[in-house]
């Protein structure tokens, strides 16, 4: 008996091993195409999950239709930790209230693993507008409703969401020009086609550098040390609720294992706080966040009810 004991001991020691990600192939979902910041920014998690389970990690790129194409297949993948989606709002909070036929459910075909980061948004203008403050713009808006415009990447992203939040929490109208893409906008920005933009702080800091444009403040819960003197839109309107994580987390099939989540978190959790991610989160413009699955969960459920308000309020529909 004692023979047989020890078999079988053996024997599930050798499943819960098989279950590790350690010689398996993990996929990470990328919702971006190859090249931009979010895609440096997974591949860089990919490296570094690999090098920590030794397992194959592997960046799959799947654009299109702000991240639906990305979660579509993370939904409809296997819940056995080897599928992973670096997740932003545009699939799991925007586009429930833009698309009622969305191919998955938004709140429960995912399951939150960490929260990994937040790419802060600004308001911005160019180097020689007339606009000095936030104060400058809304009593433009308040006086002409309706003349004062801002460019976005597109209509119902993030950065259109934002402009409008902040348009309604202040009162003004603004005219949104959405483009495909921050670069057309910023093209358009610094030629004097549209008045502002709101982009994210690493679209607009080089800009910023080169001085061709001035941030008037951003939508984040404290100040930036990379533009210094600039307040939050908070403090230069005395709003409440203008904070916009435009978070990064880490989601799971539904239906994984809560013992897999919660090696992942622990492993991503563990990246997150290198000094060595600390320092490329920067390079890339992004705050470090270092959560788990109980942090992203509550971001993700406070960002669908902020733009559920915001697009219903608008009247903002999907392409």
């Amino acid at each position: 008996m004692k023979t047989l004991a020890t078999f079988l001991a053996a024997a599930i020691f050798a499943c819960a091993a098989q279950a590790q990600p350690a010689g398996q192939t993990i996929h990470l979902v990328v919702p971006f195409a190859a090249g931009g910041a979010q895609d440096v920014l997974g591949r860089y998690l990919a490296t570094k999950l690999g090098e920590r389970t030794k397992a194959s990690v592997i960046v799959d790129n799947k654009a299109g239709a702000s991240g639906v194409v990305a979660g579509d297949f993370v939904a409809k993948a296997a819940p056995d930790g080897t599928t992973l989606f670096l997740a932003t709002g545009g699939a799991l909070t925007i586009a429930p209230h833009l698309n009622p036929k969305l191919p998955y459910d938004a709140r429960t075909s995912f399951v939150p693993v960490a929260l990994i980061g937040d790419t802060p948004m600004t308001l911005s203008v160019r180097a020689q507008s007339p606009y000095q403050s936030i104060a400058d713009v809304l009593k433009d808006a308040k006086a002409n409703p309706g003349k004062v415009t801002y460019g976005s990447s597109g209509n119902g992203s993030v950065s259109h969401l934002t402009g409008e939040l902040l348009a309604q929490a202040a009162g003004v109208q603004f005219t949104h020009v959405g483009y495909r893409g921050a670069n057309p906008a910023m093209v358009d920005l610094l030629g004097g086609q549209i008045a502002m933009m709101v982009t994210s702080s690493a679209s607009i800091e080089p800009m910023v550098a080169d001085k061709k444009a001035r941030v008037l403040a951003t939508f984040t819960r404290a100040p930036l040390p990379n533009f210094p003197g600039v307040p939050t839109v908070g403090q230069a309107t005395g709003i409440k609720g203008l904070e916009v994580p435009v978070w990064i987390g880490i989601m799971a099939p539904a239906k994984t294992p809560a013992a897999t989540v919660d090696k992942l978190a622990a492993e991503f959790t563990a990246i997150c706080q290198l000094p060595e991610t600390q320092e490329r989160f920067k390079t890339l413009g992004a705050l470090a966040m270092c959560g788990g699955a109980a942090d992203l969960e509550k971001v993700v459920a406070e960002d669908y009810q902020r733009w559920a308000r915001v697009i219903k309020q608008g009247n903002i529909k999907g392409e």
